[in-house]
């Protein structure tokens, strides 16, 4: 079904055929959305440029969300393009790998402000250029979280507290721009095998982990990820705001492994 046509969204962060963002845009392409892109560097626009293509989209700019020139210069060539702009997806994040691993207690001053900065503060940044572009007929704003923002999960630190902070600030923004008509939510998924996913220690344990003891047996797909991000932005989640809707086979209402888990070798 066409729940998106007539529709024009941003989507930003796609790193790869693999990646969430990926996931959610060519889910919003098939559900009819016109689609602009956004990258950062040389190297993920060579990845990017044939995925965008894919989709029929000839829009890509290359964006660092820490410069205000850069964010600046890419909504400026949006809103030429575009009058208006019916959501935005903010797919962006990042930590230094080597403090993805052991414990938060060793996290650096420059470190913790840095995955703040990218992972949080941005999408409250990208917020704020997109709003005159959604004031005329409302819109939609999305982003990505994780369980570690509110559930301690091993390595994943200050990604944690970052996401923490990101989850809060979508509740800030809903309250602030519902009167607009402007939507603001997360989607959290499980733990997925994406290039963000990989850069944490252990990521393979705790893929079989959430695989073998979430109630559907599974951790999320590309597929569900995208279908939950069209019901966000289409009319039918007209009066969602505010929300962080989970897509993980259930694995956030698990207080402890399955009990055919829970078995040592000594009882199995």
């Amino acid at each position: 079904m066409q729940t998106l046509a007539g529709k024009r969204g941003l989507i930003m962060g796609v790193a790869n055929e693999r990646s969430i963002a990926w996931g959610i845009a060519k889910a919003c392409a098939q559900a009819g959305a016109e689609l602009a892109f956004t990258y950062q560097g040389e190297g993920f626009g060579k990845r990017l440029n044939p995925l965008a293509e894919s989709v029929a989209s000839d829009f890509m700019v290359d964006v660092d969300v820490t410069d205000d020139a850069s964010l600046d210069a890419a909504f400026e060539a949006l809103g030429a393009r575009w009058d208006t702009l019916d959501f935005v997806v903010h797919a962006i994040a990042f930590s230094d790998k080597s403090e993805l691993t052991g414990r938060i207690l060793n996290t650096s001053r420059s470190n913790f402000k840095n995955s703040m900065d990218i992972s949080a503060y941005s999408f409250i940044d990208v917020a704020r250029r997109a709003h005159p572009m959604m004031v005329e007929n409302g819109g939609t704003m999305l982003t990505l979280s994780y369980m570690g923002s509110n559930r301690v999960t091993p390595n994943y630190n200050v990604m944690g507290v970052a996401k923490a902070a990101l989850e809060a600030s979508v509740k800030y923004l809903a309250n602030d721009l519902g009167p607009e008509g402007i939507r603001v939510n997360a989607i959290s998924p499980g733990p997925m095998k994406t290039l963000a996913g990989s850069a944490i220690a252990g990521a393979r344990r705790t893929y079989k982990h959430t695989d073998i003891n979430a109630p559907l047996r599974s951790n999320a797909t590309l597929e569900a990820v995208g279908g939950t991000a069209v019901y966000l932005l289409s009319d039918a989640g007209a009066c969602t705001t505010g929300e962080i809707i989970r897509v993980d086979g259930g694995f956030h209402v698990l207080g402890m492994p399955q009990y055919e888990n829970l078995l040592g070798p000594s009882e199995s």
